[in-house]
């Protein structure tokens, strides 16, 4: 599954970016701004990583069911976490 990490804690700014964010190709690691909003593809998550953070009750999680989607936002940080294309 990839993870891509959205640095803001502010879920309006999450919300602009979203749809543009997930569509985006950019390289494992390397941060982007976009908006004012900075994010990076953090890589791939194993699926225990997901449970595991389901989890902890300071994790807020919210599910996109059309595409799979999980967003877990914890801190200062939204992860979106998009399964692999079948």
């Amino acid at each position: 599954m990839k993870c891509i990490s959205v640095y803001t804690d502010n879920f309006e700014q999450f919300s602009d970016v979203f749809e543009k964010v997930i569509v985006s190709d950019f390289p494992e690691n390397e941060e982007h701004e976009m908006d004012g909003v900075t994010f990076s593809h953090s890589g791939e998550v194993p699926e225990h990583y997901l449970e595991r953070m389901t989890q902890k009750p300071e994790v807020v999680v919210m599910k996109e069911k059309n595409r799979g989607i999980t967003i877990l936002q914890h801190g200062k940080v939204f992860e979106i976490i998009i399964p692999k294309a079948e």
